[in-house]
């Protein structure tokens, strides 16, 4: 049978979600304790493979198993040999049909930015920082230049594996909260590094380095050398993949992200 779950990590501790032949990634995690309850090596694949350190709020994974176990058993039997930091929220039977990343139709990031003076305290590891005045509209109306069909080039890493830099960005904004620059943006898919690297754009235009209309020249330059450095990975949320209403999986909850804001 072909089993779909929901889970949500700190990234922190980890090295990325992909399994690794030393261990330490959030896959191992998973799949050493699925194995606990399954009774037999289980493989998992995942909606959105994630840094190290990077956080998922609602990553979905599925897995086949030959065994029948109740969905409790998926939830709490699995949460109970998982380490501090990675949950199981949900279990659900799928068919043979439905695939974690090839049944997404998007993805969305968010990353939270303190700006302020000094470094994180309370929040480290959880957001990323700048200490320097950023400037909102200009951050904005960058924003609004990134969305639709683009090669994305300027914003992927080198050692990216998408077949194709083309991606479609439906969503890219930032609003501030407080002493927090909160940056959503949603796509078709997405390249390896692009948000971290679109937030360190926005923020060299926020601080004045540049104007929005750098976002253009990047655009159609299409390299990576001409775009602002990685920004960190401790912001980074994936929030998770967007599916058609037939797979029947459950509806994302309260995004507990939204309630860290002040």
């Amino acid at each position: 049978m072909r089993v779909a779950l929901g889970v949500e990590y700190f990234g922190a501790p980890f090295r990325g979600w992909q399994s690794q032949a030393d261990g330490g990634t959030v896959q191992d995690a998973l799949e050493s304790a699925l194995a606990r309850i399954a009774g037999t090596p289980v493989s998992t694949l995942c909606a959105g493979r994630t840094d190290a350190g990077v956080h998922a709020t609602r990553q979905v994974v599925h897995f086949d198993v030959p065994v029948d176990r109740p969905l409790s058993a998926w939830v709490r039997g699995v949460n109970a040999h998982l380490p501090e930091g990675v949950t199981v929220l949900w279990a659900q039977p799928v068919g043979e049909d439905f695939h974690a990343r090839f049944s997404a139709r998007g993805r969305r990031y968010r990353y939270l930015l303190l700006n302020r003076p000094q470094r994180p305290g309370l929040w480290q590891g959880r957001v990323g920082w700048f200490h320097g005045e950023l400037d909102l509209q200009q951050m904005q109306e960058a924003c609004g230049r990134l969305l639709g069909e683009h090669d994305f080039s300027a914003f992927r890493a080198a050692g990216c594996q998408a077949r194709s830099p083309i991606k479609t960005l439906r969503e890219a904004q930032v609003r501030q909260v407080g002493s927090l620059f909160v940056f959503d943006f949603e796509a078709t898919a997405f390249l390896h590094h692009m948000v971290r690297n679109l937030v360190g754009t926005l923020v060299y235009i926020g601080k004045g380095a540049q104007t929005p209309g750098w976002i253009d020249e990047l655009l159609q330059m299409r390299d990576r050398r001409l775009a602002a450095p990685t920004f960190s990975p401790d912001g980074l949320y994936f929030r998770g993949p967007i599916y058609e209403p037939c797979w029947g999986l459950p509806e994302a909850a309260d995004d507990p992200i939204d309630a860290m804001l002040p």
